[in-house]
């Protein structure tokens, strides 16, 4: 089924340079990209993107993190994109991540894992919202 999905190269992959490895892994899957942003994210909407997380200890810093520097915002378009697209993340800690997974094959730490991804229906449409509200 054909869906759209949000996608984040985090700063620390926008300062490493690996936007263009993670745009040519997408194309190369076959989702069609249809909004993207190189942007730095204010405080108020990392707060809201990470709203489900905002009672938790490690909220501030990824705050901290996500507003950091530039940050990649796309939407990709695609059979099964939001399944599809957290299996090529892989992981979230890139210790657990299988290599040929952008967090396997790109990602340093925990919090420092390249990659974003919506996931569910709900929270792409939410994030797609919150990202990119004229599409």
């Amino acid at each position: 089924m054909s869906e759209r999905t949000l996608v984040l190269v985090k700063p620390d992959g926008v300062a490493r340079g690996l936007v263009g490895e993670v745009l040519k892994r997408i194309e190369t899957r076959g989702y069609k990209l249809v909004a993207l942003e190189l942007r730095t994210l204010d405080r108020a909407t990392a707060e809201n993107h990470y709203g489900e997380h905002s009672d938790k200890p490690f909220f501030k810093d990824l705050v901290d993190f996500i507003t950091s520097g530039p940050l990649l915002a796309a939407v990709i378009e695609g059979n099964d994109a939001i399944s599809g697209w957290r299996t090529m993340m892989g992981a979230t800690n890139p210790s657990n991540a299988v290599p040929g997974t952008i967090r396997g094959d790109l990602a340093t730490e925990m919090q420092n894992n390249v990659s974003h991804g919506s996931d569910s229906p709900e929270s792409a449409a939410r994030e797609i919202a919150l990202f990119f509200p004229n599409l």
